[in-house]
């Protein structure tokens, strides 16, 4: 039964007891006859009412001139009229208590302004009477389920679904059905195929939260070009998490052109790429690069093993393919550990020309003696313990002669691991492999396709295991100032929220500055004070090293000069004085308020390795110590944190706990935090802290 209005809306949508056609065609080949003959033929077992005021029949049933008329409420409705009939026609159902509709007509939001105050006026119609939408400009949708095809897809003249576990949930309707067809010409099982379109109302983080609660869909698959609504999107992720709905998704938009092109299309705010590869990470949704790849993971997540701890073990007849697929899981991150050294040495009896190392290569001598691959597979899962198995055929495993005994002795290993992972890499005829399939094993042809599917497939189990994380204690709530403050009232403020700096003072003069310098100890730095002048370096405002007390006072009066010069209207506040750190590594934190997500920390080593190699880890707020600390350690650059040649390792918990701080902030912070950058921040050794050495504050300037 429907929990809330919301799912007794979307059940309205995607299970009709009735259905109005509104813009009705008796032409089964017209967008508006489409559904129609698709639903009869599917044997739809609800009410379909077709709105014509043109004619008295539509493709055998009763027409109707107009909502009005209908004989009862239907559940949903379809709208394939021009745009400004559109508008009518949905507040005609609005009043009728009509539940839910999708808008095939296009021609709104995508369009430019005027179309999007059109489409405001759908929603603002819809809201009123707590009608839904799908939609404008969406292809509809279709459910396996119970024979509900609203769409007008030409896909169909090729043939229906198979009914089976996939839903799949895409924001463009065109490509939607191109993952449709392409899943229904590869044999995959669909519960239900939905495009979103404009997403005026209904996103796709919608329907991965109904699907997430289907009891006919066991794997979500999506298409997005931007997210719409961050807080739904993410709550929909961690429904499916919960209920073990592994969710695959091709979010596109990576590229700059790539945005440009999702915002004309469908006029949305594609994000962050960054932003968007860490939050699907956090969230265990695995990210496919390819449209063969989505269609890979989903079909083999319908074997529903998610090997947590994943591990390969690989049998094969080539050691060509051997070397192909251990290429292939070294750049997947997918380990392959060497088969123990006793296992090995049975092998060796067993076999003396074998290889078997980890891949464990039983030779074209399985042809004379199959026996071997119940053998040698025993051992692998047995003795190897791998959680995963990737058994390489080729053409042999489809040859007539060799299948069946093949199968046999398949079969009798799947029966002794049921919990394995277990994929074929065989040439074969269809009918073969499908045999393979009714006995347990999903088949590939490429088996670097294969070790993509296997990779993700243990990253659904990681996060199904992990469940959700433990929210953090809130951080302390600040008093932001109204506009971006100088580098000394930004540390002053974070310091409130225990962020702690390199010990420093303002001083509004040379001989302030000589003071300080000397009371601080030498060698100091010395930085051009000024809430207008947020980069200092990038006009030499930043002097390293300095040593005594005249070259404070030099170089006191020389920052002056420099600022006055390159920023003749920054208001100068004098020079800040820091005692130089030295010993520790420099890094870089910070937060930036993403547009979909909201603040989002950033960890990285300073440098070139930000600036070059773009070594960072990303993580949406709030989070704490611990999530901090695997940040930290997930850098490709953490040996330098840890002790690498020789050095030593650096305060990585003082580094976690200030990491975490400054995302317990921006959380509480809100929308009138645009950023904060630490930078650098000097991790000392081990037991010394960590203390930012730069910080900088800015406040959005439209924050309520």
């Amino acid at each position: 039964m429907p929990q809330t209005e919301a799912d007794a809306a979307l059940s309205a949508l995607l299970h009709p007891r009735s259905v109005a056609v509104v813009g009705a065609s008796d032409d089964p080949s017209r967008i508006g006859g489409r559904p129609i003959a698709a639903m009869l033929e599917r044997g739809f077992g609800g009410r379909i009412f077709p709105v014509n005021p043109k004619r008295p029949s539509i493709q055998g049933l009763p027409a109707f001139a107009g909502v009005a008329d209908l004989p009862e409420t239907p559940d949903a409705a379809i709208i394939a009229v021009p745009p400004a009939a559109a508008e009518a026609a949905l507040q005609d159902l609005a009043e009728r208590g009509t539940r839910a509709a999708i808008l095939f007509t296009a021609g709104f939001a995508e369009m430019g302004a005027e179309g999007a105050a059109a489409q405001a006026r759908l929603v603002a119609i819809a809201r009123r009477r707590g009608m839904r939408l799908l939609g404008p400009n969406s292809l509809g949708l279709l459910n396996t389920a119970n024979g509900f095809y609203g769409t007008f897809t030409s896909s169909l003249e090729r043939g229906y679904p198979v009914p089976g576990p996939i839903g799949i949930a895409s924001q463009s309707g065109a490509y939607g059905m191109h993952l449709f067809s392409m899943a229904r010409d590869l044999g995959m099982g669909l519960s239900c195929s939905i495009t979103t379109g404009n997403e005026a109302d209904l996103t796709v983080g919608d329907f991965i939260a109904w699907m997430a609660q289907d009891p006919n869909t066991e794997v979500i698959a999506a298409y997005s070009e931007g997210i719409r609504d961050g807080d739904r999107f993410l709550a929909a992720l961690e429904l499916a998490r919960r209920n073990r709905k592994p969710v695959v998704i091709m979010k596109v938009g990576r590229s700059a052109l790539g945005r440009a092109a999702a915002q004309s299309h469908t006029a949305s705010l594609a994000g962050d790429d960054a932003v968007t590869d860490a939050v699907l990470g956090e969230f265990g949704v695995v990210r496919a690069r390819t449209t063969e790849e989505l269609l890979d993971i989903a079909r083999l997540a319908t074997r529903k093993i998610y090997p947590v701890g994943n591990t390969l073990g690989v049998l094969t007849v080539s050691g060509g393919a051997g070397v192909l697929v251990s290429d292939a899981a070294d750049a997947a991150g997918l380990p392959m550990p060497p088969m123990p050294e006793a296992a090995q040495a049975a092998l060796h009896r067993d076999l003396p020309f074998c290889a078997p190392q980890n891949p464990v290569d039983c030779t074209a001598q399985v042809l004379n003696d199959l026996t071997l691959v119940g053998r040698f597979g025993e051992a692998l899962l047995g003795e190897g313990g791998y959680r995963s198995a990737l058994l390489f055929f080729t053409h042999a495993g489809g040859a007539p002669s060799i299948t069946p005994r093949l199968r046999e002795q398949l079969r009798t290993l799947r029966s002794r691991y049921p919990d394995r992972l277990m994929v074929l890499c065989v040439l074969a005829d269809p009918p073969q492999i499908r045999q393979f399939e009714d006995d347990g094993f999903a088949v590939f042809a490429d088996p670097s396709r294969a070790v993509a599917a296997i990779h993700a497939m243990g990253r659904f189990g990681e996060a199904f295991a992990a469940g959700p994380v433990q929210a953090p204690t809130p951080g302390p709530l600040l008093e932001w100032p109204d506009a971006t403050p100088s580098e000394a009232e930004a540390k002053r403020l974070l310091a409130s929220g225990g962020i702690v700096a390199a010990p420093e003072r303002a001083c509004a003069s040379a001989e302030e500055a000589a003071a300080a310098a000397a009371s601080l100890g030498f060698p100091v730095v010395l930085k051009i004070l000024s809430r207008d002048i947020l980069h200092k370096s990038e006009i030499g405002g930043v002097l390293l090293g300095v040593p005594d007390a005249a070259a404070v006072r030099d170089g006191f009066e020389l920052l002056m000069h420099r600022a006055a010069e390159a920023a003749p209207a920054a208001r100068l506040e004098g020079v800040l004085v820091a005692k130089q750190l030295s010993g520790g590594v420099e890094c870089i934190l910070g937060v930036h308020r993403d547009p979909v997500f909201g603040p989002v920390a950033l960890f990285g080593l300073g440098g070139i390795f930000v600036e070059v190699l773009r070594d960072v880890a990303l993580r949406r707020c709030p989070f704490g110590e611990a999530e901090a600390e695997a940040m930290i350690r997930s850098i490709r650059g953490a040996p330098l944190l840890q002790g690498a040649r020789g050095r030593p390792p650096a305060d990585i918990p003082a580094l976690a706990r200030m990491l975490s701080r400054l995302s317990l902030l921006a959380h509480a912070a809100g929308p009138r935090l645009a950023s904060i950058d630490l930078n650098p921040v000097f991790a000392m050794p081990a037991g010394e802290g960590a203390f930012a050495a730069d910080a900088v504050i800015e406040i959005a300037k439209d924050a309520p």
